[in-house]
């Protein structure tokens, strides 16, 4: 994973690259409420079936601290602090459901804020999966939007 912090007037940018060439899925669709696909080698994703998260329905979310999930430095998973400050509970048309605000400080120090290639960074809030990031405000690039995880789910079986 390769990144550029956001500079004045410019966003920041993740760059990811998959190298081992091998097939792990298929994309289906690719919507502004996220790419939907079918896994067909899970077994090369490394993933431990016992870390799975739940997911929170919208009545669950809470204004307050909440965590993103992200791998930007040498391919270690990590969570950083945000704040989701406004939630649109009735949103059920678009891939703005809540206004959230990065305040780790880490964070704010390697990127600046969210950075181009973020957006679908999993938050989670009291161990639930609540939705994904999907927009910064170039302005105020430590702000931006996020995607309740229950819509994301409701796009997907569409």
């Amino acid at each position: 994973m390769k990144y550029k912090r956001v500079k004045r007037e410019t966003l920041g940018q993740i760059k990811g690259t998959i190298t081992s060439g091998e097939t792990i899925g298929e994309v289906i669709s690719n919507t502004e409420f996220g790419i939907y696909g079918k896994l067909i080698n899970l077994s090369k994703l490394n993933i431990d079936e016992k870390n799975l998260i739940p997911i929170a329905i919208r009545d669950e979310i809470e204004e307050g601290k909440a965590k993103i999930i992200l791998t930007l430095e040498n391919g270690i998973r990590k969570e950083y602090e945000i704040e989701i400050t406004k939630i649109y509970k009735n949103n059920n048309s678009d891939n703005k459901s809540m206004l959230v605000k990065v305040t780790d400080e880490e964070l704010l120090n390697l990127t600046g804020g969210i950075i181009q290639g973020m957006s679908g960074a999993p938050i989670i809030q009291n161990g639930k999966f609540i939705g994904a990031i999907t927009h910064v405000f170039v302005n105020r690039p430590q702000e931006g939007y996020a995607v309740f995880g229950d819509l994301m789910i409701k796009q997907s079986n569409q």
